[in-house]
């Protein structure tokens, strides 16, 4: 699952992605990664960018590998909350390639 956001949205007083890392730690999630973009657009098509002048409006992206349980886990926190996020869900395969 990913997460599309940008640095300068907040939600309780802190970065959207941070809010998104640190539930999913709350809730078990194993892992994490945050990408912090260059430039993109969103779906209003308002170019965001980390030049020198939009420092603050650099798009921000949160990825998680996670089951069917842990990601309906998330899902919900964000319906209880309200918090409007825009992402993509897909079926994948995840493990590691050996036990040591």
């Amino acid at each position: 699952m990913t997460f599309f956001t940008q640095q300068n949205r907040e939600h309780d007083g802190q970065p959207v992605a941070t809010w998104i890392v640190d539930e999913a730690r709350r809730l078990g999630v194993r892992g994490a990664t945050l990408f912090s973009g260059s430039e993109g657009f969103g779906h209003d098509g308002r170019f965001h960018s980390d030049n020198f002048f939009d420092l603050e409006d650099k798009p921000v992206q949160v990825a998680l590998a996670l089951t069917r349980v842990e990601c309906d886990k998330l899902m919900a926190r964000f319906a209880e909350t309200g918090l409007r996020v825009f992402y993509t869900k897909s079926e994948i395969e995840f493990g590691f390639t050996s036990d040591s």
